[in-house]
């Protein structure tokens, strides 16, 4: 019988600090938690909150500029507060496990599956290489990987996100660690893979009796995996409490806020909340409250000292002055600022239409022509024919390798169409990007997922957005009326004049992708292509973005088309949702009659698997079986039959499904009728 009452991992009053230059600045302060063996313990706030340093730190993985200055951390009732690094590295990888963001960063480029596992058990565990290949087979499977031997014989890179982090996890997992460190381990994943990776995680715990830190700003996965919650700020405490009590009353105004920002169905006529201003930098933290400069109920004692930790009658930790009066309701803290939308109605002319879009990568060779061979030719986009109006977003949802990216660079040019055709303001465009005129280029532009990568690090804000301005521009503006357009432009994306002047290099995430938006809308588009906006974006952030994407299309008129696996964002902004699975358009149609209840199987499954950040809500429960199938060999019949949890038979393995007109022009692609599909769901059938 395991103790859970006994911690695996205890921190008291940790601080942590960075070397900047000749400074010392606290990245973490004053830090209290404990995890028990069986429990998850949530880590979230907002980038530069120090969630990663804490998770590093809690296991003495720290950079070479980084220490621990005060606290103790335990571990198995052990003080490891003074462990040397030998110390620790008997520790690391055998009893406890770390689970990082990008797998393949983390996995060797050069070393197959079976030599990195393999090796970590013969390191910790002291077996033989046999016995070391078998524990890694079993660690693979206890993973839900099919063809272990198989996956063993892999390199990383031949494996899909997906699958590297599930080796990730085996490997973490192979020498049955005490503790698991994951460091927002499903960021970058799927819905569909993302809830697979949450369930084996939980599942894995529980099996071994171990403990986990589970680090993430996604406060939907959070509720779904975690039992308790640390919220940071600023590297400080805000909150601490089990999940239920944390979302059911959030006693700390940071907390509130967070929860306030989430996009929900219901808000999709409502401006999100949204938290003022931008967190301080380790070297500007204020002497009182951290949060005070942002905190809507801000007194002057919260300028001028620092609120204690307290702990309620419940148990919970809260770091606040006011979170009495928060509790009791004689305060509501509300952020800025809700209300409707100044929403432009929808018109029913096109801006942009194409018509069955095809897109192959490679080529079928004189002896694949010869014996009627396929060939080696990857069917990214398969005959899709979309729509969009004026004033109007489109919302693209599907799987990683369902084909959206490759067509909205399609319909970009930034990829040539195999065939297929693509009107713009009813007018036929050219496939190639070196045959569009200037106005075709002006009125169409894209968002990228990375403002980052899309920005010239050597250009100033005022320059990047400028010469888009310049260059699309259809006449030749001054140089007074550029630097005009460019400060309106900021100003209506939400940043100042001061920015004008700034480097990529000088701005948040959330201010890059603000640049970012603004740069597309100095063409005055007619459609915009966002491709994951706002994927790798604090949930306050997001919704500040979400909101400036709103208000743009009201007042700058266009259309938009967004890509995103997030399918709050999506039911939040588009008014049509068309869904993707495998280059093909399986189910199309306005964002009521695709999501409320999802007809098709596939939609079900995507919206079955997006975690609802509420613990009072029950989660789904559907779950897609093995990977996406190859683009370069479709499975005959129907394309999702093999993972399909409400597979007919037979007939979905030989014959391709009809497309069923449906009213409002919603279109699925299944053998079963709308009729039968909404039978299954209303009595939880599945096969």
């Amino acid at each position: 019988m395991i103790n859970t009452n006994s911690s695996i991992l205890r921190a008291e009053s940790l601080t942590i600090e960075y070397r900047i230059g000749r400074r010392w600045l606290s990245a973490v302060r004053d830090v209290s938690l404990s995890i028990a063996p069986l429990h998850i313990h949530g880590l979230v706030g907002e980038s530069g909150s120090g969630k990663s340093t804490l998770g590093l730190g809690l296991m003495k993985y720290l950079a070479k500029n980084a220490r621990i200055v005060e606290g103790t951390l335990w571990f198995n009732g052990q003080d490891i507060t003074q462990h040397t690094p030998d110390q620790m590295r008997a520790l690391w990888g055998s009893q406890i496990g770390l689970v990082p963001q990008n797998p393949l960063d983390a996995l060797n480029p050069a070393l197959k599956i079976g030599e990195q596992m393999a090796e970590a058990t013969e390191r910790h565990l002291g077996l033989s290489r046999a016995d070391a290949l078998q524990r890694a087979r079993e660690a693979l499977t206890d993973v839900k990987i099919a063809n272990p031997d198989a996956i063993l014989d892999n390199f990383p890179h031949h494996l899909s996100g997906g699958m590297q982090q599930r080796v990730m996890i085996a490997l973490a997992l192979s020498t049955r660690p005490r503790l698991l460190i994951l460091d927002e381990p499903t960021t970058a994943l799927d819905v569909t893979t993302q809830a697979v990776i949450l369930d084996l995680v939980r599942e894995l715990i529980q099996k071994d009796g171990a403990a986990a830190l589970y680090v993430s700003h996604d406060l939907g996965t959070v509720v779904q995996l975690c039992d308790t919650v640390t919220v940071l700020y600023a590297g400080e405490t805000m909150e601490n409490a089990p999940i239920k009590p944390l979302f059911a009353q959030p006693l700390h105004p940071y907390t509130v806020g967070l929860l306030a920002s989430l996009p929900r169905a219901s808000d999709a006529g409502d401006r999100l909340s949204t938290i003022a201003g931008v967190a301080p930098s380790l070297a500007e933290r204020p002497p009182g409250c951290v949060f005070h400069d942002r905190c809507p109920v801000a007194i002057d004692q919260c300028r001028s000292e620092k609120p204690p930790i307290e702990m309620t009658e419940d148990g919970r930790q809260v770091r606040c002055w006011r979170w009495k009066e928060v509790r009791d309701g004689t305060i509501i803290p509300k952020n800025a600022p809700p209300g409707k939308l100044a929403e432009a109605p929808v018109e029913l002319s096109q801006v942009l239409e194409t018509f069955d879009i095809r897109k192959n990568f490679g080529e079928r060779s004189l002896l694949d022509v010869l014996t009627g061979r396929e060939g080696e030719v990857v069917h990214a986009v398969d005959d899709v024919s979309i729509r969009i109006n004026r004033r109007s977003t489109l919302g693209l949802v599907g799987e990683s390798g369902s084909g959206k990216t490759t067509l909205a660079r399609s319909i970009m040019a930034l990829y040539t169409a195999t065939s297929g055709t693509t009107e713009l303001l009813n007018a036929q465009i050219s496939n190639r990007l070196d045959r569009r005129e200037l106005d075709e280029l002006r009125n169409l532009q894209m968002i990228f997922q990375n403002p980052g990568d899309a920005l010239n690090p050597f250009m100033t804000v005022g320059e990047t957005i400028g010469r888009a301005f310049k260059v699309l521009s259809q006449d030749h503006p001054s140089r007074q009326n550029i630097q005009t357009e460019v400060l309106r432009l900021l100003r209506a994306v939400g940043l100042t004049d001061a920015y004008y002047d700034r480097f990529p290099d000088q701005l948040s995430g959330g201010e890059k992708q603000r640049v970012a938006i603004a740069r597309a809308f100095a063409a005055s588009p007619a459609v915009v292509v966002a491709d994951e906006p706002t994927s790798s974006l604090d949930v306050s952030v997001q919704a500040v973005i979400l909101n400036l994407l709103k208000d743009l299309r009201a007042q700058e008129g266009a259309s938009y088309l967004i890509i995103s696996h997030d399918l709050d964002v999506i039911r939040y902004l588009a008014d049509w949702v068309v869904v993707m699975y495998l280059g093909q358009v399986i189910e199309q149609g306005t964002a009521m009659d695709v999501t409320t209840p999802p007809m098709h199987p596939y939609t079900e499954a995507l919206l079955n698997a997006n975690p609802v950040p509420d613990p009072d809500v029950p989660q789904g429960n559907i779950r897609l079986d093995g990977e996406l199938p190859s683009a370069t060999h479709r499975p005959t019949g129907c394309w999702f039959h093999s993972r399909c949890p409400r597979k007919i038979g037979a007939i979905c393995e030989t014959d391709a499904p009809p497309l069923r007109e449906l009213p409002n022009d919603h279109q699925i692609r299944c053998h079963y009728t709308a009729e039968e599909l909404t039978g299954l769901q209303r009595n939880g059938e599945s096969n």
